[in-house]
Order: C-alpha cells, then sequence, then structure tokens
C-alpha cells in the first residue's frame, strides 16, 4: 500500500475520532492543552491499537481467504464507508458527548470510534502492509485530526460534524474500490 493510499485511509478511519472531538470540544466550555491531548491520545491511541488487532486476527485466516481477499477488503471498507455515509444524512441528531474526559467516557468513546479500524486492521492481512508503519501512521493522523476536532468544536460548534462523517465515509468507499480494481488488473 502506497503512503498516499495509507494517508487516505487514515483520513478516512478518523472522521468519527474528529466528528467526536468537535462534539467534545462543543461541550468544554474552556478547553486546554491538556483537554486536547487527552482526547487526541484517546482516539489516536485506539486508532492505532484496532488495525493491529484486526491485522493479527485476519493474519489467522490469511491462507483459507488469499483467492477473495481484494473482495473482503472491497466489501468491509464499502460497509465501513456507507454507514458513515447513511449516518452523514440522518435526520437523527446524534447527542454530542457530555464534557466528560473521564477514562470510563472516553474508553467507551475511543472503542465505539475506532471498531472499523479494526476491520480495516483485518484487510492489513491481506495486503502488503508494513503494519507497524500503518497503525503508527493511522494513529498519529487520528491524533492530529482529534486535537483539531476538539478546537473546531469549541470555536464553530457542530457545523462541521456530518461534513467529516460523510467525507471519511466516501474516502473509505473509493479505497475499497481502488482495491478492488487493482487486483482485478483494471488500475
Amino acid at each position: 500500500m502506497d503512503l498516499f493510499t495509507l494517508f487516505m485511509l487514515a483520513v478516512g478511519l478518523s472522521m468519527d475520532a474528529f466528528a467526536v472531538a468537535v462534539c467534545k470540544g462543543l461541550a468544554l466550555p474552556h478547553i486546554r492543552l491538556k483537554h486536547v491531548l487527552v482526547v487526541g491520545l484517546w482516539f489516536g491511541g485506539f486508532q492505532a491499537l484496532m488495525p493491529l488487532i484486526g491485522y493479527f486476527l485476519g493474519s489467522q485466516f490469511q491462507e483459507q481467504i488469499t483467492a477473495v481477499d481484494h473482495w473482503i477488503a472491497f466489501i468491509l471498507l464499502g460497509l465501513i464507508g456507507g454507514n458513515m455515509i447513511r449516518e452523514a444524512f440522518s435526520k437523527e441528531e446524534d447527542a454530542c458527548p457530555d464534557a466528560s474526559l473521564g477514562i470510563k467516557t472516553m474508553f467507551l468513546l475511543a472503542v465505539a470510534t475506532s471498531i472499523d479500524a479494526l476491520a480495516v486492521g483485518i484487510t492489513f492481512a491481506f495486503l502488503q502492509v508494513n503494519i507497524i508503519a500503518a497503525v503508527s501512521f493511522i494513529g498519529v493522523i487520528t491524533f492530529a485530526l482529534s486535537c483539531i476536532g476538539v478546537k473546531v468544536g469549541n470555536v464553530f460548534g457542530d457545523k462541521y460534524e456530518k461534513k467529516a462523517e460523510f467525507v471519511g465515509g466516501v474516502i473509505l468507499v473509493l479505497l475499497g474500490l481502488k482495491i478492488l480494481l487493482e487486483h482485478l488488473g483494471i488500475l
């Protein structure tokens, strides 16, 4: 996987965390560097950890699935991205999380925003990916975007939450399509 594709994947995966970070920034009356770093570390750390777990799970089944691995990557990324797009257009108002930065709250939010990264990690097992570099890159990108999200939320409110989710979904769908087309020899 080339660096540009990995970057786009990292941005796509980080959009859920960005959207929640925007909500955190909205809920916090006054943000400090500590608040920004706490949110960034939780989300960035879990976005790095979950694909690593997925990679090791996927590696257990790699030999049995090699013939259809590109279809699995396409379907997983398509489903994750499609769900993000659907949520972006949903009329339901997501309840923004409260201002709490406690361990229990942040743990639940970090897990919830990184489940899709677990599925992506499974696809990494079937692709030519340096897993340590990939998960580090994903973690750093998510950390940075989450930190930015807290500030954006504090300054601009929830104006960008749905747009971020939509963009992230489109990126993941397009990456899934790219992987499929490369394996079919079309790209």
